[in-house]
């Protein structure tokens, strides 16, 4: 079975967010955040995975929701560690991509919901 593109970028994105993590504790900084973007950032594909199980057509959209809600707070994080100025090389490909999965997420829930 074929993943969808969407399936495929969040577990991308868990996998880079993986890699930034281990790369940040070289920088011996306070990892308090880095802690909440991978909880965050390796939920998005989580819950999707568990969306493509779902109950029913409202637990899928359910899941969706949640999916998003972790990325956008995989998103804050990011935008907090470019804002406290990290220098993290990868920082603006991670957020694009994290924008990216985010307008599929919405598109996604958009297209569950019209699809009555």
């Amino acid at each position: 079975m074929k993943e969808s593109v969407l399936h495929e970028k969040a577990l991308q994105f868990a996998a880079d967010i993986v890699k930034f993590y281990e790369n940040f504790l070289l920088l011996k900084k306070d990892n308090t955040i880095a802690k909440q973007l991978i909880r965050s950032a390796t939920s998005i594909g989580a819950n999707l995975n568990e969306a493509t199980y779902g109950n029913s057509k409202a637990d899928f959209i359910s899941k969706l929701h949640i999916a998003l809600k972790e990325c956008s707070e995989s998103l804050y994080w990011l935008r907090l560690i470019d804002k406290v100025g990290y220098d993290i090389d990868n920082l603006d490909k991670l957020i694009k991509e994290c924008e990216e999965i985010k307008a599929l997420l919405i598109k996604s829930i958009n297209t569950a919901k019209s699809n009555g």
